[in-house]
């Protein structure tokens, strides 16, 4: 039975991340981007990553970062996964000699097997939502737009919320889903309870996929 791993994004909190924690959550993000509601600085992002218990994993948001905001996260969270939302190239992300996501904005025009291609060493590839600016903004694209096979491990975003991730992993099977917005009582303010649904709903999609696998394999 394939599990699958949980990101909670944007978090800006402490309750926030024991709220996380505590529901079972994968791993949690940090913007690390000044122009985003929910952004923290690096000093403020690994306070708030000490509080993470072993197996939970600390991702940093960078858009377009200049290398000296990179290297301060990663003095301050030495165990951080890098996360590129901007318009950062592959030799950029291979740099780092780092596991790293690469965030792909999909779009009926884009090709995402060869962004895939361009980007081979990407630990994991983050779909999201072609909106103004960088970022999903809370919303959700055409999932149709996913090929069947995608080389490297694909996490879902994009306008994911408790109602609807079910759908999402029943119809792509991801590695991972990433919420923020979702999981939200204001910009930067996560609601203990949509965090707990939201997990709740993601085993509930891995459990109906296995029974599928069992009755139809």
């Amino acid at each position: 039975m394939h599990r699958t791993r949980i990101k909670i994004c944007g978090l800006t909190r402490e309750a926030d991340v024991d709220a996380a924690v505590a529901a079972g959550a994968d791993a949690v993000g940090f913007v690390l981007y000044a122009k985003s509601p929910r952004h923290v600085d690096a000093a403020r992002a690994a306070e708030l990553a000490r509080r993470l218990p072993a197996f939970v994993m600390p991702v940093g948001l960078f858009v377009n970062a200049a290398r000296s905001a990179i290297d301060a996260a990663l003095r301050a969270m030495p165990q951080l996964l890098l996360q590129f939302h901007g318009d950062e190239t592959p030799e950029a992300c291979h740099a780092w000699g780092r596991p790293y996501m690469r965030a792909a904005r999909m779009t009926p025009e884009f090709d995402l097997l060869d962004f895939a291609t361009r980007y081979s060493d990407a630990h994991a590839l983050l779909l999201d939502a072609h909106v103004e600016g960088y970022g999903g903004g809370g919303k959700v694209f055409d999932w149709s737009l996913v090929p069947a096979a995608v080389p490297r491990p694909v996490v879902l975003s994009g306008g994911l919320h408790a109602a609807n991730v079910g759908q999402g992993i029943r119809q792509l099977r991801p590695w991972a889903v990433d919420v923020s917005s979702g999981v939200e009582s204001a910009k930067g303010i996560k609601d203990a309870e949509a965090i707990r649904r939201f997990c709740a709903a993601v085993r509930e999609a891995d459990a109906s996929v296995a029974v599928d696998a069992v009755r139809d394999p």
